[in-house]
């Protein structure tokens, strides 16, 4: 079962948006606010892809642009709940075209990034998902960054930004275990660059005085062993490095501290 923390959506009563005169004057078949009911019976059953049947047809039969806007809304987060990643993800590109103006914009931005992010695999896989998700998450950013979604975003690009630098830190490590060195320091550079902040930096450097030690330039090898020790004296990667240069050296190891487990966790919270 996947963990992840749900708050459902706020499902606004569409009853008390229209007066009961003109629901009595639509079919029964027909009525959208019926419709909308069955989904969200559907919905608090977790009978996402029957609500998302039932919310897709109330869209299509809501006279007020609002109505059939949040339809859409619901019928992509139902889609969402299922893994019908690339469906809901539709539905929300339709819905941007259409209701572009529409109050629950935000909403359906956080949800297009969460989608994205949710099919991030890891770094040796495809790169694909983390750029979209990079992309989908800055854009959230700027323009809706003084938000409670900004939040668990920002967050989550920070992860981003790790999976980004452990994917450059596998390729470089392929590269050293097949002696290409110059590809190997320009992979390590980018973390250097562009990752400096991430996890990976202190490994990146330790490899940056490996390699450079091995070729024998001995004064570049220092220059990044300086970096690592100023900034990171106490790591296992500075001790590393440091017994490239002392080889009577004895490294102490340390008590490793578990990581969370739950790297990706679902956050959706509610429609105001």
């Amino acid at each position: 079962m996947k963990n992840f923390l749900k708050i459902f959506l706020l499902c606004l009563t569409l009853a008390s948006c229209g007066n009961k005169d003109t629901k009595i004057q639509v079919s029964d078949q027909k009525n959208p606010y019926l419709i909308y009911d069955e989904g969200l019976k559907a919905f608090e059953n977790n009978d996402y892809f029957f609500a998302s049947k039932k919310f897709s047809e109330a869209e299509l039969n809501f006279e007020k642009i609002e109505l059939a806007a949040k339809s859409a809304i619901m019928t992509s987060y139902c889609l969402y709940n299922i893994n019908f990643y690339n469906e809901a993800l539709e539905v929300i590109e339709r819905y941007e075209s259409t209701y572009p103006s529409n109050k629950n914009m935000i909403y359906a931005q956080y949800l297009k990034a969460i989608i994205y992010y949710e099919q991030i695999s890891d770094e040796k896989r495809d790169l694909k998902p983390l750029l979209l998700a990079k992309k989908q998450i800055e854009f959230f950013l700027s323009k809706y960054p003084n938000t409670d979604y900004a939040i668990d975003l920002g967050f989550k690009k920070d992860l981003i930004q790790n999976q980004l630098a452990a994917k450059e830190l596998f390729v470089a490590k392929f590269y050293i275990s097949t002696q290409k060195w110059i590809p190997a320091i320009n992979r390590l550079k980018i973390i250097l660059d562009k990752y400096s902040e991430t996890i990976f930096i202190e490994e990146a450097l330790h490899r940056l005085v490996e390699i450079h030690y091995y070729l024998g330039l001995k004064d570049e090898a220092k220059k990044y062993a300086s970096i690592l020790g100023y900034n990171y004296n106490s790591s296992e990667w500075f001790e590393k490095s440091y017994k490239i240069f002392e080889k009577n050296y004895k490294i102490v190891k340390n008590k490793k501290i578990k990581q969370d487990d739950n790297f990706i966790k679902k956050i959706i919270k509610i429609i105001k």
